[in-house]
């Protein structure tokens, strides 16, 4: 994010607390059905956005929280194994996407593309290692199949909605003027 003069720490903790309030609610859209939760991974949406636009510090700290939180507060998603699983998985989602797009050398819609791709790859890769983690602590088997359809196959539509939605929610602050994107000839902001 093209941080302006203007942007102040206040500004981004606010920015940071609303997207964590609309992780807690967004499952709710699901119908607290968890097939079609995992299939959606609606707590995901707010956590990319977060790293985006408020830097990989508050995108970790959102990440970390948000499903214990919700579990305190909503009893799901049940805090294990599930819950501390997803804490680190959106923790890496929030860190990754936030460094590696206050990192670009461009902020633009394929530096996006490129930073949610590789953000995406490597919460999932943390949520399967610490899901083996959790499963040997457990005495349970974490396979390859698991790893595939829990990650990928069974998130296909999960990962289209973020790769469709996430974008035009950036271009559409970058028209708005609210987040710009940061054009050639700029200096990267200091994060």
């Amino acid at each position: 994010m093209n941080k302006s003069k203007t942007q102040s720490p206040l500004r981004t903790l606010v920015t940071a607390a609303m997207l964590l309030a609309l992780g807690l609610v967004l499952p709710f859209l699901t119908g607290q059905i968890p097939q079609i939760g995992k299939m959606l991974c609606p707590m995901h949406l707010p956590v990319l956005l977060c790293g985006l636009l408020c830097g990989w510090k508050y995108g970790l700290a959102v990440g970390l929280i948000l499903p214990p939180l919700r579990y305190v507060l909503f009893f799901a998603p049940p805090l294990f194994p599930t819950g501390t699983a997803m804490a680190f998985e959106l923790a890496a989602y929030g860190f990754l996407a936030g460094f590696l797009y206050a990192r670009s050398r461009w902020q633009c819609v394929v530096a996006l593309y490129r930073c949610l791709i590789a953000a995406m790859l490597g919460g999932r890769v943390v949520w399967a290692v610490v899901q083996v983690i959790l499963s040997g602590v457990s005495g349970q088997a974490f396979t390859w199949q698991m790893f595939l359809s829990g990650a990928f196959l069974t998130a296909i539509p999960g990962i289209i909605l973020q790769l469709v939605f996430i974008p035009a929610v950036m271009v559409a602050l970058d028209r708005t003027g609210l987040v710009r994107f940061r054009r050639s000839g700029e200096t990267a902001p200091a994060v």
